[in-house]
């Protein structure tokens, strides 16, 4: 009692309670009298009012006091509920213990955010949808759905304990749900969990006393699917929990690969220890190997054999086994080994594999005799997977060069699968949206593939796929050598030519009659001279415009200090490779005066051996 009200004339109450109340009309005889809040009406300002644990069995037979905002009617014999849109300014609402069959008559209550129905006889929710619940208790009914809920946005904490509810299909819309109580119901199915998988913010899970429970790794289970909980059947869930229930249920590509590797390593240690021929006498030259990777239907299998038949004195296929059927045209040995799931098996166990992966409900592995086949025939071994069969590989002592082809436009790579006619709709969505899952691989770990190749266009990624494993292979530079030997000698016939002159002390000679037998043929060529003569010689002649004489000497004295070296030297768009430390400029001052010191060091006074060689001798040395 807050005393009385400014008039003067009226009380002001924040808080009513009245407690139970029973009155002996006999000595001998108990009879309850109906209670009367009546008086109720005459307290406009009265806020909370408590009225549990009473027999009151008429539903607010009083006048709504306007700032009416919680009202307690628990444990009376309440049976039907009516109309309360006077009651707009009504927050709490608690009618526990009753015998309500049916929620009805809340519909105008605007302010109501707090409703508590437990046990009571409700068997089906309604005239619910458009009040601002908070927080709904359905505890101790009869309810066998959670139907008549989906348009309570608000709402945060729901107990539905008790109850016969078997789905959880009407909550997946209440996106604000923190806290959910479904102890003791007749959910059997780990999969009704899903229902609730994007209510991001529920923190909190009861499902204890449902049969659901019986089922094996049933708290991984459901915390895999919820993984934003928090607390599951009253218990905090841990961060291993966590983790354990990724690892069983999605683990990471990683996770599989490691895995993978740890089980085929266990088994090949249980079997005899021998040398293979794949075993390198080093440890920085391991055996060479070449992984094609990429989506399904990509053409790495088709460009693995492409390229193993015009490089056929370098690389050999290796076949992998899988336990998918033949598609048309495949052939057993030649494209992979076709074997049954138990012959599969029964390889692992052997230690046969090197890795296995699975992919569209089939298994592919590639084997320690495939490998071995190649390489006991002196060749690199030439091999085609999918990127978890990459990840485990890398796991491995192998070391491979892995090449990714990836298509790049979607649209022509769906159609390319679809006309083949092999793979159904839902293989063709998974291949395309596998791309995403190489460029991300790509893009997130740099160097993992050692080279991209886009494969929309087949005859173009053949041919890039040429110029990277020559590069592998050391083909591409000497091609380009070749082709600046031809572009040189073309250079001849316009008489102006490039001559390299290599000068080898105490090693070979030769005289100017040689020297001029070589200009005189307008022929670049590469001679070994040992007489200064000769250079001088060579740099006085009218035949040659362009002269880049390169000097190796064997005794380090006779080197000049701090001379700079020149790599490369061009005439006329020709580029020569000098593979020797350095140049000498005609132009150069420094040069002549060098070249003097060369002719006296190589006179025939010096080193016997020039003057004991004919001319003819000289000039072919």
């Amino acid at each position: 009692n807050l005393g009385r009200a400014a008039s003067g004339l009226q009380c002001l109450y924040q808080f009513r309670s009245l407690p139970v109340r029973n009155t002996y009309t006999h000595t001998h005889t108990h009879t309850p009298l109906a209670f009367d809040l009546s008086c109720v009406s005459h307290m406009p300002s009265l806020i909370i009012l408590d009225a549990s644990h009473n027999e009151l069995s008429d539903f607010f037979g009083f006048q709504p006091p306007k700032n009416l905002k919680e009202v307690n009617f628990s444990h009376n014999h309440m049976t039907k509920m009516k109309d309360l849109s006077a009651f707009s300014s009504l927050c709490k609402l608690e009618l526990d213990y009753n015998s309500f069959s049916e929620i009805s008559g809340l519909e105008q209550c605007c302010s109501l955010t707090h409703l508590s129905l437990a046990h009571n006889k409700i068997s089906r929710i309604s005239g619910l949808d458009s009040l601002p619940l908070k927080n709904l208790c359905l505890r101790g009914n009869q309810l066998e759905t959670t139907e008549g809920l989906e348009n309570l946005k608000c709402l945060q904490v729901l107990d539905l304990s008790k109850n016969c509810i078997t789905s959880l299909s009407g909550l997946r819309n209440l996106h604000l749900l923190d806290s959910l109580n479904l102890e003791s119901n007749l959910i059997s199915e780990i999969k009704e969990a899903t229902h609730i998988h994007d209510l991001l913010l529920l923190r909190d899970f009861n499902l204890k006393g449902n049969p659901v429970q019986d089922q094996p790794d049933y708290r991984l289970s459901v915390i895999f699917l919820l993984q934003h909980l928090t607390s599951l059947d009253q218990e905090n869930i841990t961060a291993e929990e966590k983790v354990s229930s990724v690892n069983k249920y999605d683990p990471p590509l990683d996770v599989v690969a490691a895995r993978d590797h740890m089980t085929h390593l266990l088994y090949q240690l249980m079997q005899p220890q021998v040398l293979y021929d794949s075993t390198l006498a080093s440890v920085a030259s391991p055996y060479p190997m070449l992984v094609l990777t990429g989506p399904q239907a990509c053409g790495k299998r088709e460009l693995a054999h492409k390229l193993c038949q015009e490089f056929s004195e370098y690389f050999a296929t290796g076949g992998c086994h899988t336990t998918r059927k033949p598609y048309l045209g495949e052939e057993n040995g030649s494209d992979y080994h076709f074997v049954s799931e138990d012959d599969f098996q029964n390889m692992i166990h052997m230690g046969k594999f090197i890795q296995t992966m699975q992919y569209g409900g089939h298994r592919f592995g590639l084997s320690r005799d495939a490998i071995e086949d190649v390489a006991r025939e002196g060749l690199a071994c030439c091999v085609h997977m999918e990127l978890e069969g990459v990840l485990s590989l890398k796991n491995s002592y192998f070391e491979p060069r892995y090449i990714l082809l990836i298509p790049t436009q979607v649209e022509q790579y769906t159609r390319h699968m679809r006309m083949r006619g092999l793979y159904t709709r839902t293989q063709i969505d998974t291949a395309v949206a596998r791309i995403k899952l190489y460029t991300n691989i790509n893009r997130q770990r740099p160097g993992f593939f050692d080279n991209v190749i886009p494969c929309d266009d087949q005859e173009e990624a053949y041919q890039m796929l040429k110029l990277v494993v020559k590069s592998y292979l050391g083909l591409e530079e000497q091609s380009k050598d070749d082709h600046n030997d031809r572009a040189s000698l073309d250079q001849t016939s316009t008489g102006m030519f490039h001559l390299c002159v290599f000068v080898f002390m105490h090693v070979c000679a030769c005289d100017t009659v040689g020297a001029h037998a070589c200009m005189s043929a307008h022929t670049q060529c590469i001679i070994c001279l040992c007489s200064a003569s000769c250079v001088c010689m060579l740099l006085s002649s009218h035949a040659v415009t362009d002269i880049s004489i390169t000097v190796s000497l064997s005794a380090s004295e006779h080197l000049p200090e701090e001379r700079p070296a020149s790599a490369l030297s061009s005439t006329s768009g020709s580029v020569t490779k000098s593979y020797l430390p350095m140049a000498l400029d005609p132009s150069d001052s420094f040069s002549r005066n060098y070249c003097a010191m060369v002719q006296a060091q190589l006179s025939p006074q010096k080193n016997p051996a020039v003057s004991n060689l004919t001319s003819y001798e000289k000039c072919i040395w």
